[in-house]
């Protein structure tokens, strides 16, 4: 079945469903999630998912210009060695379309589709004591109890578009990035808008710059981009996975950020100018900006003087770019090269185009809708289309969307008030037999393979479960300890310090804080094995 075709199971009455285990999300995690709960452990399990079909955060972002940014060889599966080998990636980056053809490839060939529910919004989530079960209310009212459930909602894909005033008279039209139609529209000739400037709104611009009639690009905070390197895929690499997959797999899981490349080892400041400025310049020619933050050198994101380095380098790349000097200046970030990583071929030389015009709109705010635009520090700007290009309520987000209650009604969102808490970015004290795929407190990494460990280590934690009663829950005092690990990690570096969806400083009102383990996947690793051959300390297996 294709993806368009996908539709909800049918003649499956919700109401009243009783399962093993429900998934609630069916992007990269969930999908995998699914297949390890029904083939692995043989348990009775459904998946439910707004979309109507496979994806996630690839399902719905269909945006011009969409494609991943960490390197394709590492966004992939293993679980299926065969697809692993022998899946095509055509590009070294893959675009959202070639994404979603491949997650709709895994879901057809281990037949995942008819064990998932389209079209369904959990909206509810309450852990009922006598009965041990977690009963989940649609949004259509129906209820479906379950022993367990995972919640695979995603890292970035609760959209944020933050509303401006009269918009209900603005005549033209406003698209949001992260919900772009199924039916792409045109933007040939017209005057387009795109507000904001991170990872979508730079791939937005680079991608639609040559094809409107005039593109204004409203910049509230510049931000240090590199090139990405789009391009064939690489065929050494292809010949290392299709040779030994289990060992690229290994050797990717065991490298900091499981982004495809090894982390250096070597500080900017240990070499002389003329070494680091040839490093710099071998990885702007190679792209990919995870690797010129983390493969150059070492402490880019730790030290202030390691990290003016590379900001003088990329500084003087835009300066030679950018024909305008007032421009490029606005185009200089203040702050430090401690944000996740933004990378797109050709991004500051958009500017040099005719029409495109970049605008200040921390200087000069975004006011209020006009009947043909936008007003923006007192100037009305004429426009056809706005895209809104703000990015995500990340990491938590999706997870607070959901009214979840615990035990004792313990409310998740009064628990995570000042912050999220999770033992292992997985689970938490006092919400038994809830799982999480790539929750908060989870390690700054590409996300996959990672997904895959995770799903793996929780598969085991459940089967040891079923032979012993069937609750898991977390000890408290493990979950603190977790959270200091990863509020210590964060604190040696410049992410801290700088605001971003990283830390959750880019939503009005969210906390600001701590939501990564930052000692890097093959340490994670390490911690979460000590943890199981301890007999799973920390959790509570009853």
């Amino acid at each position: 079945m294709t993806q368009a075709q996908a539709k909800p199971l049918e003649g499956l009455k919700l109401d009243g469903l009783e399962l093993d285990v429900a998934i609630i999300g069916v992007g990269v995690g969930g999908l995998y999630a699914l297949y390890a709960m029904r083939e692995t452990l043989g348990l009775n399990v459904q998946a439910f998912d707004m979309a109507s079909g496979v994806g996630g955060t690839w399902f719905w972002n269909r945006y011009p210009g969409c494609r991943v940014d960490t390197e394709s060889t590492v966004y992939t599966y293993s679980f299926d060695l065969e697809m692993f080998q022998n899946w095509h990636w055509s590009e070294r980056y893959a675009r959202q379309s070639e994404v979603l053809d491949y997650m709709n490839a895994v879901a057809d060939k281990h037949d995942l589709k008819r064990s998932i529910n389209f079209n369904t919004k959990i909206e509810r989530a309450a852990w009922d004591e006598a009965a041990k079960r977690w009963v989940l209310t649609t949004g259509k009212g129906e209820t479906v109890r379950a022993r367990y459930l995972i919640e695979a909602v995603g890292l970035l894909s609760s959209s944020y578009a933050p509303q401006f005033p009269d918009q209900e008279k603005f005549k033209g039209q406003v698209l949001v990035a992260s919900k772009w139609p199924k039916d792409d529209p045109d933007l040939t000739g017209k005057r387009v808008a795109v507000v904001g400037t991170g990872s979508t709104g730079i791939q937005i611009i680079t991608a639609i710059a040559a094809k409107v009639g005039h593109l204004h690009v409203l910049q509230r905070t510049p931000q240090w981009v590199v090139p990405l390197g789009i391009g064939p895929f690489p065929q050494d690499v292809r010949a290392r996975i299709k040779q030994d997959p289990v060992a690229y797999r290994n050797w990717a899981l065991n490298t900091g950020t499981v982004f495809g490349f090894v982390e250096s080892t070597t500080s900017a400041l240990a070499v002389s100018a003329e070494d680091r400025a040839a490093r710099y310049e071998a990885a702007w020619a190679k792209g990919n900006g995870f690797s010129f933050m983390l493969e150059t050198f070492a402490d880019i994101t730790v030290t202030a003087e390691a990290n003016k380095t590379a900001t003088d380098f990329i500084k003087s790349k835009l300066d030679a770019a950018v024909k305008d000097p007032k421009i490029a200046a606005m185009l200089t970030p203040t702050d430090y090269y401690a944000r996740r990583p933004l990378a797109a071929d050709g991004y500051y030389e958009v500017y040099n185009r005719p029409n495109v015009t970049l605008h200040d709109v921390k200087a000069n705010k975004i006011e209020r809708y006009t009947e043909n635009g936008l007003v923006i520090g007192g100037q009305e700007i004429a426009l056809d289309v706005v895209i809104m290009a703000t990015g995500f309520d990340a990491v938590t987000g999706n997870y607070l969307k959901i009214e979840t209650i615990g035990r004792g009604g313990a409310v998740l969102r009064d628990q995570w008030k000042d912050g999220p808490r999770t033992y292992g970015g997985m689970t938490m004290a006092g919400f038994p037999n809830f799982f999480m795929v790539f929750g908060p407190f989870s390690p700054f990494t590409s996300q996959p393979l990672v997904h895959e460990w995770q799903v793996n280590y929780f598969t085991d934690l459940i089967r040891a479960a079923e032979t012993s009663g069937g609750i898991v829950d977390t000890d408290p005092a493990a979950v603190e300890s977790w959270v200091k690990i990863c509020q210590d990690g964060l604190a040696g570096t410049l992410f801290q310090v700088t605001d971003s969806w990283i830390n959750g400083a880019n939503i009005p009102g969210k906390p600001r804080t701590s939501m990564w383990y930052m000692g890097g996947m093959a340490n994670y690793m390490v911690e979460l094995n000590r943890i199981r051959d301890a007999g799973y300390a920390g959790f509570k297996i009853a």
